[in-house]
């Protein structure tokens, strides 16, 4: 089989980028693939972040603290960007505008307005596959729980609950970062850090919310600057959304939250349907367990639980019985990536990443999650 090369820079060397330079070194572990990444640029502003990669990746051409020398090198066919909110429109637009195919992290600008102006550039070179970053659907049990409701399974849907949770910010004392500044994480909060991960798979459904009533805690705030001085921490620490969705078949409330304090949760994603003919549920707390009810009229109601099998989206050199974690869905998600890339409309198969217009359906719904709060009542959406 031939295998078409896709020649990878990366903006941002900090915990993600690493995680992606794993995952391009560990491709062989993926079977049949006919394309694969090759990180040969990086750039970041702290020295000792770019060494990481010049130690991890022997071939590596380019390290740099100037991303334009990687925007402004033919030799690179795509960017993998991982950067502050407040950086993304000025950067994406420019890596869009250089011609250069990206995967962003969310939530792809600060404000919906910042949001707007990748999009525009976005329409305006179609040729581009742009995408954002979101690897938790990749997990065998969320994997087959989207293969059921794209089989159309569930019957009426009753209620969802879908959120990400971790608890790194129960500490009072841990020092502020940029996701703890409003300058530079957004007035979103936790809903810009972790909400596209919550919407990925609710959006990819169809399931987009008519209203919102938001319930938003800022628990902590005021953190150590390490310097011995408290400052400000001023973006939310928890939100917990209340969505009415209806579309041509049914209405039900879907309940999304994002917590950065939700104590004995270390990355904790799930999705859990309820529905008349099949409901079903998966978390990351527990990764191998899928949950499920399949409900015959008048039949006994008896939750069923199964440890999945190593099958995701992408087949591998990992047998069945073996656990699937976290560095495996980022794999999964950058298979993904590069097979859309290469194939288009052809992919292997259907779970794609999140798209941009998806991530501008997330700003309205922060965006208007942040009225109700301010206004403590419901606020309409046109998604």
């Amino acid at each position: 089989m031939s295998m078409q090369e896709i020649r990878f820079g990366i903006i941002g060397c900090g915990l993600m980028g690493r995680e992606f330079a794993s995952a391009a070194a560990r491709w062989c572990h993926l079977l049949d693939m006919d394309v694969r990444p090759r990180i040969v640029a990086v750039c970041d502003v702290n020295p000792k972040a770019v060494a990481w990669f010049e130690q991890a990746i022997p071939d590596l051409r380019l390290a740099t603290n100037d991303y334009h020398q990687l925007l402004d090198d033919p030799e690179i066919d795509a960017i993998y960007c991982a950067l502050p909110h407040h950086l993304h429109a000025q950067v994406y637009r420019e890596i869009i505008w250089a011609g250069k195919h990206l995967l962003g992290e969310k939530p792809f600008g600060i404000d919906l307005e910042a949001n707007k102006s990748i999009l525009e550039v976005i329409r305006q070179h179609p040729e581009l596959l742009v995408r954002s970053s979101s690897e938790m659907p990749f997990f065998p049990g969320a994997y087959r729980l989207a293969q059921w409701v794209r089989e159309g399974r569930l019957g009426t849907i009753v209620e969802v609950e879908a959120g990400f949770w971790h608890s790194s910010d129960l500490n009072p004392l841990k020092p502020i970062n940029w996701k703890r500044r409003a300058s530079t994480n957004g007035i979103y909060g936790c809903m810009g850090d972790l909400g596209m991960h919550v919407l990925h798979l609710p959006l990819r459904f169809g399931w987009k919310p008519r209203n919102v009533r938001a319930f938003l805690s800022n628990i902590v705030p005021e953190r150590p600057d390490g310097e011995g001085k408290m400052v400000p921490c001023d973006t939310w620490d928890n939100a917990i959304l209340a969505c009415d969705v209806v579309n041509e078949q049914q209405s039900f409330p879907m309940t999304l939250s994002t917590k950065r304090i939700a104590p004995g949760h270390a990355n904790t994603w799930f999705l859990r349907v309820i529905s008349t003919s099949l409901s079903v549920e998966f978390s990351t707390k527990n990764p191998k367990t899928l949950r499920w009810l399949a409900y015959t009229p008048g039949a006994e109601q008896v939750w069923q639980s199964v440890d999945m099998p190593y099958h995701s989206a992408y087949p591998s050199i990992t047998g069945d019985i073996f656990e699937f974690g976290f560095s495996d869905s980022i794999l999964q998600m950058w298979a993904a990536f590069c097979d859309e890339l290469v194939h288009r409309t052809d992919m292997r198969q259907p779970l794609y990443c999140v798209t941009p217009e998806e991530t501008y359906a997330s700003h309205l719904l922060f965006t208007a999650a942040l009225a109700s709060s301010e206004r403590q009542q419901v606020v309409a959406l046109d998604l």
